[in-house]
């Protein structure tokens, strides 16, 4: 299904097949040849997304772009089931594999893989390819790669990435952070209840 956000609409090359379960809502443009499945959803909270020619999104995948972070994911890459990709840049010929998280203003470059259940925190910088082992951790410029056991080492690089201030807007010293953060985000997100569906059937299901 696709959605107008915020005055804007999905534009969808006529060449991409969109399943009907899928979400497309707001300022985002899919390349030709692309192929978004069932479940996924591409949603532009306050900023674009652009996806390059034949990139496919499996089922149940996420990408979302924020008004602090657009999202850019350049030709034939493939986002994995179950996968997330918040405000990120991404090169050509990616992989994603299920259950990768790729996180606010991380930039991933050409022929990158990123494999299951591996994360890419925010702002980390890959090389072009770069390979992020099952299940662990990608942080910083120049990145570190670390396995989920080094625990301390991860953490450490955390303090400075600022992640509630950079994303929701509200101080990471706040007394009563969570309630800042999630009425804050929540008045955002209750924007989509003016978004307006559009049918596109008469085209098959590939846009607009």
């Amino acid at each position: 299904m696709l959605y107008e956000h915020l005055g804007a609409r999905p534009r969808v090359h006529d060449t991409a097949v969109i399943a009907p379960t899928a979400v497309i809502s707001g300022d985002v443009e899919i390349g030709a040849g692309c192929q978004v499945l069932h479940g996924a959803v591409i949603t532009a909270e306050g900023g674009p997304i652009t996806l390059g020619a034949h990139v496919i999104v499996m089922e149940n995948a996420l990408i979302r772009a924020t008004a602090a972070n657009a999202v850019h994911i350049g030709a034939h890459t493939l986002i994995g089931t179950l996968a997330s990709i918040a405000g990120a840049t991404v090169g050509e010929e990616v992989f994603f594999a299920s259950g990768a998280r790729i996180f606010n203003g991380a930039l991933v470059g050409d022929r990158c893989e990123v494999r299951v259940n591996a994360i890419v925190h925010r702002r980390a910088v890959l090389p072009e390819g770069t390979v992020v082992p099952i299940g662990w951790v990608a942080v910083g410029d120049p990145v570190q790669l670390l396995s989920p056991d080094r625990e301390q080492e991860i953490a450490a690089a955390q303090p400075e990435l600022d992640f509630p201030g950079h994303v929701f807007g509200v101080d990471r010293d706040t007394p009563d952070l969570m309630v800042q953060l999630t009425e804050r985000y929540g008045s955002s997100l209750a924007r989509h209840a003016h978004d307006v569906a559009f049918d596109e059937t008469h085209r098959g299901q590939r846009g607009i």
